[in-house]
């Protein structure tokens, strides 16, 4: 069984980025800059942002995080929101979600420049992807697209089978996976929570694509021999042996798994750190058709 290291794939992609950008400096140019709203202090989104921060640091891009109580008003954001959107030397913005109940998620989503809509979630982005046409690519997906690259996966003619059906990962992961390229041309099927009988789908897959949010979900006997695991799911649980209280674990059962699947992601350092590298790819994007 093969192990597709996250973390291996995101170095090696951060290291051209960073030669990139140091070209860009040795030509007294600016370098792209990514914004973040982070509203409230939920540990997981103050950890994926810090992160966030840190990856830009690394590669050489400006970085700002916007930080608000979880008091703050609807009209706060998207008056901020809108600040980022008018300011040219800023290339992608994020709102870091969830976002606290009395603000909406899908009216500050859209209130983003699509031209800066580097996470891919506005309306006009998703709309392009489904069409085949040139945008932002949601970011987990693209990390995806990244891992299956640079590990030469052959996916052409290949039965997919994609878990869980959100529009931030299965959805558009199913649109990528069946698209004319060369990591895709897939057969895709999209299957969720209440999809009957889905272990049954599971079983004829050449790729499954598990992202429903279920720790541990798919098990060996789920699985086909010689499947490639493309494992999303990221999901804290308790744990008082371990010093901060949980682990994470995947929604696929790693150990249980390991003896039939031909390749599969490891949680963490699978899917994980690609997602902040398509992030950054999206940046540098949205940097270079506005410069």
């Amino acid at each position: 069984m093969q192990i597709l290291n996250g973390l291996q794939v995101a170095k090696t992609i951060k290291e051209q980025i960073t030669q990139e950008v140091n070209t860009l400096k040795q030509k007294g140019l600016r370098v792209p800059h990514l914004a973040a709203i982070l509203v409230g202090s939920d540990g997981a989104s103050q950890t994926y942002v810090n992160s966030k921060e840190a990856d830009c640091k690394q590669v050489g891009f400006d970085s700002s995080v916007f930080r608000y109580d979880e008091t703050a008003t609807e009209q706060e954001i998207l008056d901020k929101v809108e600040e980022i959107n008018n300011n040219p030397n800023i290339d992608g913005l994020i709102v870091q979600l969830p976002l606290p109940k009395h603000i909406s998620e899908l009216k500050v989503t859209q209130m983003i420049n699509a031209e800066k809509d580097v996470d891919g979630f506005h309306t006009i982005s998703l709309g392009k992807l489904l069409k085949g046409e040139d945008t932002f690519i949601p970011a987990t997906p693209y990390g995806i697209l990244m891992m299956l690259e640079l590990y030469n996966i052959e996916t052409t003619g290949k039965h997919c089978v994609v878990v869980g059906r959100s529009n931030i990962v299965g959805r558009p992961m199913s649109v990528l996976m069946s698209q004319n390229t060369k990591y895709g041309n897939c057969t895709v099927t999209l299957t969720h929570s209440k999809t009957q009988n889905l272990e049954s789908f599971v079983q004829q897959a050449d790729i499954v694509i598990a992202a429903l949010g279920k720790p541990e979900f798919i098990k060996g006997s789920m699985l086909k021999q010689g499947a490639i695991v493309i494992d999303v799911g990221i999901t804290r649980v308790e744990d008082s042996s371990n010093p901060k209280g949980y682990i994470l674990k995947g929604d696929v059962d790693f150990e249980d798994v390991k003896e039939i699947a031909s390749a599969v992601t490891p949680v963490p350092g699978g899917v994980g750190p690609l997602t902040r590298i398509g992030l950054l790819k999206n940046t540098f994007k949205s940097y270079l058709k506005s410069n």
